[in-house]
Formats: structure tokens, C-alpha cells, sequence
């Protein structure tokens, strides 16, 4: 674990769209965002080579109707293909819907509505014909005529370019459509079906080799994270100096023995802990002081983006005493991954709103940061997750932190504990992001290749079988 690096980039990601080469010969497409296609292709509008049908089966059970499974959402969000092997839910259709809605192979599933423009007309290309599933509600069900491949339809859904102006023509505020004309109306850049295997056969092998290198990046950071927390544990519950004398922690069996000099206290004892106010929704302003909610918390700060506002008045008279200061620690009642931020200048005077709870250290000898690095143990984590109630998602709330124990050194050793922690999380957490970079670029790589092929910018007749 010690020696853990970035694995270095296969030589085939090295290079740029460069390495593939171009057709011989191209034509005006006579579509601004599509530009030059190769001569022997054509632009073509979706309804004059698909079907499209807006599915209008929800996840609602009536008696009487035919049972029958949904391919859903979510199951076309996270899936590139819908196979056999998926686990559908299970609903209830007309005769009428289970006709018009049955998926075949070949078929591309899109999703239509959304709550962010960005994730309209995300595809989905079906493996196999599944008679007993059905297209879902907001989707919609697009089915390739004669001349037209499937999986390559899929893939140039996926592209940049063709799913732009889907994206711009999504209609909505705070929720997105795309209207069946909308999706009719839309424009591609068609080859031979020959060649439309080709591609399909081309960008699977490539796209497999760069999802197999992003899986390895982003094992490498659960293995970086790991390696993180465990250096935080030791270093908050058994401190640095290995030759240290220990003693039993005072039969707090998950913690077992501590250094000698060092002591057990409740967190009450330790810092002085207050959730925020529960606040009725009719208090929110356009404008005002800030209320935090959970989303605006990040690891190690404060977002101000999207939050709800509060009356001043109303703050003087009935939360100032919830006012946030600067260096305040925050942390949320619902997560489990030891995330805590710090307000800085520009979130202090904000409120915090019921859920998230603030820590101000007791008296002079409990360092913010050392408290900041113990919320964010295994140590901490494992006593709350064990006393976290509630259905689906879990909270934790003031009886359960005043349970909690924490191992407290003295004042001199907090601020050593935190200097070699912050160096050492310093260094791992720069590699984690050069690894997140690197995972971005792979990922920007796989958008770009997509797009080139289905969109004629580069060759790979070659990969004709």
C-alpha cells in the first residue's frame, strides 16, 4: 500500500484522434454542428430511419392488467445496454401498452425527461428481444428501420454533436422534455450499414479498453482512500510515536488501549455540539442570510450555491444564536463518510438548517483540527453508524453524539498529529486528484473517439469483418 502510484497511460491512449486516420473525400453536410461528412454518407432526420414511441407505462400496479417487467430510468441511465441479466422491476400493462411497448433487440431506449437538460436523450441499446419487458415512463422507445444498426444509433446518440441538439431542445425550468417531434425532427450523420458495423465493432473494442484503464484508476483511488483513512485512525487513536506507553482505553472495547498519557472523553466533553434550527419552508427568501442546507456542504468547506435565504429580522430575533462563525466545523446527520467543512469568511453569519450539526471545540486545550481529522476516523464513524436510526436513509442526531467516545491527547500532540496529517493526506490527496484527472481525460478521450466515428471524422473501415 506504501508504494502505490498512477499507473502510466497505455501507449494507445498516448496519442491524440490524430492517430486515426480521415476518409479520402467529404461533402458540406449542410448542418452547422456536423460540419464536413464523408461523400458517401447522408443526413437524415430519426423518423426517416426509426420509429419513435413515447412510453406512457408508469410503474403503477392495476389488477386486472398483465403482468410485466419495466426497463426503467435508472436501468437506461447507468447501462449502455439492456440485457436479459438486468434486474427489472415488476408492473402491470394493457394488452395495448405490452404490444407497442415490448422491447426487441436492436431497439434504442432514450431517456426523454430529466431533471437537468444534461441528461436528456441519454441511450441505451437493447442485446436481446424481451417480450416481457417494457419500455418505462419517461422514456422513449426508438426502433431502427431496415439500413439502420442499433448499437450504432445508440452510439450516436451518446455522441457530441447529435445529442447537443437534443439537449437544446429540451423544454423546462426546473424539469426537462423532449417532445416526440423533437426526437423525430433530430438529425444524423448516416453510412452504409456495412460500415455502420464497422463502427459499432470498432468503438467497442476502444471503449473497452479505456472503461477497463478507468476501472483501474478508480480502484487505485478506493485503495488511495483506504490508505488515507487507516493513516487517520492510527494517528488519532494510537498517536505517532510507536514506543509510546499504552493503557486500556477504560473497557471501550472497540478502542482498546491508547497511549498512557492520553484520555477517553465523551464528545460532549470535548466540543460543544448544536444542530441547526428547523425552519419552515415559508421563511425562504430570494435574498438574505444564508440557511445551509446538507447539499452545501463539501468535503472541507462551505458552498453557498442554491441555498435558501432567511429575513435578517427574523434571524435577530429567533436563530442568532444559530449564526455560523468562522471555523466553525460542520457535519451532516445523514452522512456516513466522515465528511466535515469548515466555514470560512463567507459563509459566517449564515445559519445551518436542522440535520447539520456544529462543533466548537471545549476550552483551550481541544484543537478544531484535530477534532476535524477524528470525525473523519474509522474511530468516529464506526460509534455513529452503529447508533444511526431511521428507514432508507439513516441520521444520527445530539443523543447519538453525546455517546460517542473520543481519544484525546494533549494540546502539544493535537498540533503535532495535525502537522504530520496534513502532510501526509496532502500527498495522498494530490495523487488522488492527479488520478481523477487523469480519469476526466480517459473519459473526454472515449466522448471524443465516439463522436469522431459516428460522426464520419475519422476511418475505421478497416475493422470490416
Amino acid at each position: 500500500m506504501a508504494n502505490l502510484q498512477e499507473p502510466r497511460q497505455t501507449a494507445g491512449f498516448a496519442g491524440t484522434l490524430g492517430r486515426w486516420k480521415r476518409y479520402s473525400a467529404y461533402k458540406p453536410s449542410g448542418v452547422e454542428w456536423l460540419g464536413e461528412i464523408p461523400a458517401h454518407w447522408e443526413v437524415k432526420r430519426l423518423k426517416t430511419i426509426a420509429s419513435v414511441q413515447l412510453s406512457n407505462v408508469d410503474k403503477k400496479s392495476v389488477e386486472g392488467q398483465e403482468s410485466v417487467r419495466l426497463c426503467n430510468y435508472v436501468d437506461v441511465y447507468y447501462h449502455e445496454r439492456i440485457s436479459p441479466d438486468m434486474d427489472f422491476m415488476t408492473a402491470t400493462a394493457t394488452p395495448e401498452q405490452a404490444r407497442r411497448f415490448s422491447l426487441r433487440a436492436g431497439d434504442v431506449l432514450i431517456t426523454k425527461d430529466s431533471e437537468s437538460w444534461t441528461d436528456i436523450a441519454v441511450p441505451a441499446v437493447v442485446t436481446s428481444d424481451l417480450p416481457d419487458v417494457l419500455c418505462g415512463y419517461h422514456l422513449a422507445l426508438v426502433r431502427p428501420a431496415a439500413g439502420c444498426h442499433g448499437a450504432f444509433l445508440a452510439r450516436a446518440f451518446a455522441a457530441i454533436g447529435p445529442r447537443d441538439q437534443f439537449q437544446v431542445a429540451a423544454n423546462g425550468i426546473t424539469r426537462f422534455g423532449l417532445s416526440g417531434e423533437a426526437i423525430c425532427t433530430g438529425l444524423f450523420a448516416i453510412p452504409p450499414l456495412p460500415e455502420q458495423l464497422a463502427i459499432t465493432a470498432f468503438l467497442d473494442r476502444e471503449t473497452a479498453k479505456i472503461d477497463a484503464l478507468v476501472a483501474k484508476k478508480e480502484r487505485l483511488i478506493e485503495l488511495l482512500q483506504e490508505k488515507r483513512a487507516t493513516l487517520i485512525t492510527h494517528a488519532v487513536t494510537k498517536g505517532l510515536n510507536p514506543s509510546a506507553s499504552m493503557k486500556d482505553s477504560g473497557g471501550i472495547e472497540w478502542l482498546g488501549q491508547i497511549p498512557a498519557h492520553w484520555e477517553a472523553k465523551r464528545l460532549p466533553f470535548v466540543v460543544i455540539v448544536q444542530e441547526g434550527p428547523g425552519i419552515m419552508a415559508s421563511d425562504f427568501l430570494e435574498d438574505g442570510v444564508p440557511l445551509l442546507r446538507i447539499g452545501n456542504l463539501t468535503q472541507g468547506s462551505v458552498t453557498l450555491d442554491g441555498c435558501n435565504f432567511l429575513s435578517p429580522e427574523k434571524v435577530e430575533s429567533r436563530w442568532r444564536h444559530f449564526r455560523l462563525e468562522e471555523g466553525d466545523l460542520l457535519i451532516s446527520g445523514s452522512a456516513s463518510t466522515g465528511q466535515v467543512s469548515f466555514v470560512d469568511s463567507a459563509a459566517a453569519g449564515s445559519i445551518a438548517y436542522t440535520g447539520i450539526f456544529r462543533l466548537r471545540p471545549v476550552g483551550g486545550n481541544v484543537l478544531k483540527e484535530f477534532v476535524a481529522y477524528f470525525v473523519g476516523s474509522a474511530a468516529f464513524l464506526d460509534q455513529v453508524n452503529t447508533l444511526r436510526t431511521g428507514v432508507g436513509i439513516q441520521h444520527y442526531g445530539p443523543k447519538h453524539l453525546r455517546s460517542v467516545w473520543v481519544p484525546l491527547p494533549p494540546f502539544q500532540e493535537q498540533l503535532s498529529i495535525r502537522e504530520v496529517l496534513d502532510v501526509e493526506t496532502g500527498k495522498i490527496d494530490a495523487l488522488i486528484a492527479r488520478v481523477r484527472k487523469g480519469i476526466e481525460r480517459l473519459k473526454e478521450y472515449r466522448a471524443g473517439v465516439i463522436s469522431a466515428a459516428v460522426t464520419g471524422k475519422i476511418d475505421v473501415r478497416d475493422e470490416m469483418v
